[in-house]
């Protein structure tokens, strides 16, 4: 069994996690947006450890969480779609499976789980973490404990206004993006989720102070995923004359798959004039900005319970967001920065350095990092390391030198996979044109450059080092297609294992 860091110390045992929801690294003061109002994650960053190339493994919500919780790769896993979309995948951790709470919980740990789930139907308890959680995408404000919640604190229901929508074909009525809740802050779904993780968190420091007993709180908020519903004081918050549209908002998504102009459709991008789209940034930047105020809550609470110096803290996301970014929204069939790149903000008591790190980091890190905290064994974690050493500032033997991405739909099933190095990215779209971006100079993901003969070299050899642990992590099948259909020095194998091989080989079989 892997023993704990022997130089972290003995005190450091609880964990504190806040993760949010398609939540964009430019829209964070420390990690670069000088218009940003989120004094509490600058504080996270400025006294902690930031990593600037985080990934998550699939860019969409429930394959990403359920990686966050069985330390699995999606594939592996098999949880690759969303419950609310119905594309005959599995969309449920299955009961039994192996998670990183359980595990903790076994070992004597407190482990709670505050707001969002999204593992499917299979609820945080059966996983062993006491369930303070909502299931769903978005924030289930007709939830009863919620509505209860409004009516014992006298606090207004939930109404909204001022719809931002587009139009689909036909004129039809689009998706809303955003609107005005006529509800002070204090009645949001944000400060409900808020007031139950603080009310969690007082009884385990409680526990944690009497007997010892060490504890791990996760709060999940459910944004600043849209439609992004804020009061007045959040939702004007940010001047729309201080966003610059995206760098990429111009892209025609030309020489690249038609899915993306399909998705951009879906969603009614075209309808948004200029001034409506740095109004719609600025509604998200207020939406990250009221998170941000929860988590200035939650963290004076903690300083009340004085458990900071026990307690390692981590802030991350399970993906990003286009928010105006190649002129889409949401999340979806493309492998964009925008959406891959999360937030992951780290401080290990007694251990993290102050600063930041360019290594290739996964979501699927933290559930090793869990372990090692608790002096537990990390080798359960079957895709992921612990970032506790690379957090002292330190580089680690053998640590990633690049990252592997992965999806397989959303609305329709859609395989994907990527490979991100620091300089280029590549990604095999099976059912349709593979791309290859140079981010050395085409940062924002523009150009195409797939068949463009000066990037021959370059492609194969990306496509190689993609095959290659694609085979290695036992991605056999999407595998398999690529060797089958892309131009690189790799003889094709028969990922079936069929008893013809030994009939071309010419052996017996023994």
């Amino acid at each position: 069994m892997a023993t704990q860091h022997r130089d972290i110390p003995d005190n450091v045992r609880n964990l504190l996690v806040i993760m949010t929801d398609q939540h964009r690294v430019d829209s964070i003061g420390c990690l670069g947006n000088e218009h940003a109002r989120t004094p509490n994650l600058d504080w996270m960053g400025n006294n902690g450890f930031a990593f600037t190339n985080a990934y998550t493994p699939t860019a969409i919500c429930t394959p990403a969480r359920s990686s966050l919780m069985t330390g699995k790769f999606p594939f592996r896993h098999k949880v690759v779609a969303n419950d609310e979309w119905n594309i005959a995948y599995r969309t449920a951790i299955p009961l039994g499976a192996w998670t990183y709470t359980q595990e903790l919980r076994d070992h004597g740990y407190n482990v709670g789980i505050v707001g969002k789930w999204h593992c499917g139907r299979n609820l945080p308890d059966q996983f062993g973490a006491d369930d303070d959680t909502f299931w769903g995408a978005e924030n289930p404000v007709q939830n009863p404990t919620y509505t209860a919640w409004l009516e014992d604190n006298h606090l207004p229901p939930v109404r909204a206004h001022d719809f931002y929508r587009g139009k689909l074909p036909g004129g039809r009525p689009g998706h809303i993006i955003a609107a005005r809740l006529k509800q002070p802050e204090e009645a949001t779904f944000e400060r409900f989720l808020a007031d139950r993780a603080i009310e969690r968190m007082r009884r385990y420091a409680k526990e944690w102070r009497k007997d010892g007993k060490p504890f791990s709180l996760d709060l999940h908020f459910f944004g600043p995923h849209l439609p992004y519903f804020l009061p007045d004081e959040w939702f004007d918050l940010i001047d729309p004359h201080e966003v610059t549209l995206p760098p990429s908002f111009a892209d025609p998504l030309i020489g690249k798959p038609p899915v993306q102009q399909n998705y951009a459709t879906y969603w009614s991008t075209a309808d948004f004039t200029n001034e409506q789209w740095r109004k719609l940034i600025a509604v998200y930047w207020g939406y990250v900005a009221m998170i941000d105020f929860e988590i200035g809550r939650v963290l004076d609470a903690a300083r009340e319970l004085d458990i900071l110096d026990d307690t390692a803290t981590f802030f991350f996301a399970d993906h990003g967001e286009f928010t105006g970014a190649h002129r889409l929204n949401d999340k979806g069939p493309a492998m964009y920065d925008d959406i891959y790149r999360i937030p992951f903000i780290a401080h290990i008591p007694g251990v993290s350095t102050v600063g930041r790190s360019d290594a290739f980091v996964s979501l699927n890190d933290y559930t090793a990092t869990a372990l090692d905290i608790a002096g537990l064994d990390t080798s359960l974690v079957e895709d992921g390391r612990s970032i506790v050493d690379l957090t002292r500032g330190n580089s680690v033997p053998g640590w990633r030198q690049d990252i592997v991405c992965e999806f397989h739909g959303h609305h329709f099933p859609l395989q994907q996979r990527m490979l991100r190095t620091r300089e280029y990215k590549l990604i095999i779209n099976p059912e349709s044109v593979n791309e290859l971006y140079d981010l050395r100079r085409d940062p924002y993901e523009i150009t195409n450059v797939y068949t463009v003969p000066a990037y021959d070299g370059v492609r194969r050899k990306l496509a190689e080092n993609l095959y290659r642990q694609l085979r290695e992590r036992g991605d056999s099948s999407f595998a398999k297609w690529m060797a089958a259909m892309t131009d690189f020095d790799v003889p094709l194998v028969n990922t079936a294992r069929s008893d013809w091989d030994a009939v071309e080989s010419g052996s017996d079989g023994d």
